[in-house]
């Protein structure tokens, strides 16, 4: 395999994998706020450490740095786009498979959020885990999708660069 055909093969995976993410998360959040009418901040027991409850979330991961108003959401927004292209350019050459999962994840995640701050103004969170009273912050698939590929990134710094001695 060349070069180039390794590199248009690494980015293809990338972006298809990117594209199954977004569309899980997208359609999760459809579920929530339209297929199941879900009200904002109405808990539904799922099971025991586990409610679905709807949020906007107009800032960052866990409601940080909220973005209120219009400047922030659109300052967020070209963020979440620079991110993007960062980790598409970043896939140049051809990749681990590590590599490949890890920034498929990352995109994926960002540009689910990426739509609801488009069309919502905000991200819909819903995902809401507790135990013994104490609660997490209420998160998404996007979320989790992005936890775990800066997960495999990390991972890949430690087994990868090893496993290829």
């Amino acid at each position: 395999m060349t070069q180039a055909t390794a590199s248009s093969s690494s980015l293809r995976q990338v972006l298809t994998l990117a594209a199954i993410v977004a569309g899980l998360d997208q359609t999760s959040k459809w579920l929530i706020v339209f297929g199941l009418g879900y009200q904002t901040g109405e808990a539904h027991r799922i099971l025991p450490f586990l409610d679905f409850t709807l949020l906007w979330n107009k800032g960052i991961s866990y409601g940080l740095l909220d973005t209120s108003g219009n400047l922030g959401k659109w300052l967020l927004i070209a963020l979440t786009i620079l991110i993007i292209f960062g980790f598409l350019w970043m896939v140049r050459g051809p990749q681990r498979a590590s590599i490949i999962l890890a920034y498929g994840l990352i995109i994926g995640g960002a540009a689910g959020n990426l739509v609801d701050r488009l069309v919502h103004g905000a991200v819909v969170d819903f995902i809401s885990l507790h135990a013994a009273g104490y609660y997490w912050y209420v998160f998404n698939v996007a979320d989790i999708a992005i936890t775990l590929g800066v997960a495999a990134l990390f991972l890949d710094m430690f087994i990868g660069e090893k496993s290829d001695r």
